[in-house]
């Protein structure tokens, strides 16, 4: 069976038309599937919507969120209660097209375990189209581990790797890279993502740029050595500076030739240049203790309200040799 992962916020307008094209596409692959749609916290008809698609189609779930946690943490939810042989992630604001579907599947039915979805364009504007290109540029220098660039959410994993992810209990999360983390034999399809079908991005920029964080300091021990490398340099170009003016005030000479000036500018230069990067180095450093105070708390990725599905729909909520829990509140 393939499971289908979305996650929802404030998206009425796009669900018609991606409940539209989602069955259309999976019922191309000629196998039994399940759509799980993620509410995570929508103020608008969102989930008024996605109820009345699930009321009619006992293929659908409906997991209803206790408030808006974020986009990773929606997805991991997602992540599961996924029942499939394969899971699906994909955005609900049709930037991720559904049609791409059928060939991921048919690319893990070919033996692939992880199925990328690469794009090959994209339609974005504004900073928006100057940041996302430079962000992939980055990540992938400072990566410690082989993240494909251009490769969101959107794609395909086995039910191997799906539990391996579910292993996976911290708390900032980027699932790409966990995706590529996790290892497993890859397979690419491209795409080219498309604008978005309606409405306005919910991912603010504030949102972005903590996504972006979380995925270079979870994956990467590269900006505690380059600020490292930074110290040792500024501080060899100092005592090398420091020579010359020394050798400079004995020989009665200006530095290169030019007459000695009394005054404090290169002082004020040295100090903030070397207070500039003693922030920029205890502000990296933050970071990763900032994270590691996230990690040691231990609270929950997320709380499920309710999960809506029909009764004849059997979902994987333990591992076989665990003993069956009493009905309560997912906290995970």
């Amino acid at each position: 069976m393939i499971s289908v992962v979305v996650p929802i916020y404030n998206e009425e307008a796009t669900i018609d038309r991606l409940y539209t094209e989602l069955t259309s596409a999976l019922a191309s692959t000629n196998q039994p599937w399940q759509a799980i749609f993620v509410d995570d916290g929508s103020t608008d008809r969102s989930l008024t919507l996605l109820l009345a698609k699930q009321a009619a189609d006992p293929r659908i779930v409906v997991l209803e969120l206790s408030r808006n946690w974020g986009h990773q943490p929606a997805i991991t939810a997602g992540l599961s209660v996924a029942s499939g042989d394969a899971v699906v992630l994909m955005d609900g604001d049709l930037q991720d097209p559904p049609s791409a579907i059928p060939e991921m599947v048919k690319a893990w039915q070919g033996g692939a375990q992880v199925v990328l979805a690469v794009r090959r364009s994209r339609r974005e504007s504004g900073l928006r189209r100057l940041l996302f290109p430079l962000f992939y540029k980055v990540l992938s220098f400072l990566s410690d581990y082989p993240i494909p660039m251009n490769a969101g959410i959107f794609g395909l994993i086995d039910r191997q790797v799906v539990d391996a992810i579910n292993r996976l209990e911290e708390t900032n999360r980027y699932l790409p890279g966990l995706r590529a983390w996790v290892g497993f034999k890859q397979s690419i399809v491209e795409y080219d993502r498309a604008a978005r079908a309606a409405g306005e991005p919910k991912q603010t920029l504030s949102r972005l740029l903590r996504y972006g964080l979380d995925a270079v300091f979870s994956f990467s021990y590269k900006p505690l050595r380059l600020s490292l490398f930074t110290g040792i340099t500024v501080s060899c170009l100092a005592l090398l500076y420091g020579a010359i003016l020394l050798g400079c005030r004995f020989l009665g000479i200006g530095m290169f030739g030019l007459p000695v000036i009394t005054g404090y500018t290169s002082t004020i230069v040295s100090v903030l240049f070397l207070g500039g990067v003693q922030l920029i180095s205890v502000g990296i450093l933050g970071e990763y203790i900032g994270r590691i105070y996230e990690e040691v708390k231990r609270r929950p990725l997320y709380f499920i309200r309710n999960i809506h599905k029909a009764e004849s729909v059997v979902l994987k909520t333990a591992a076989p040799t665990e003993k069956p829990q009493p009905s309560a509140p997912d906290s995970r």
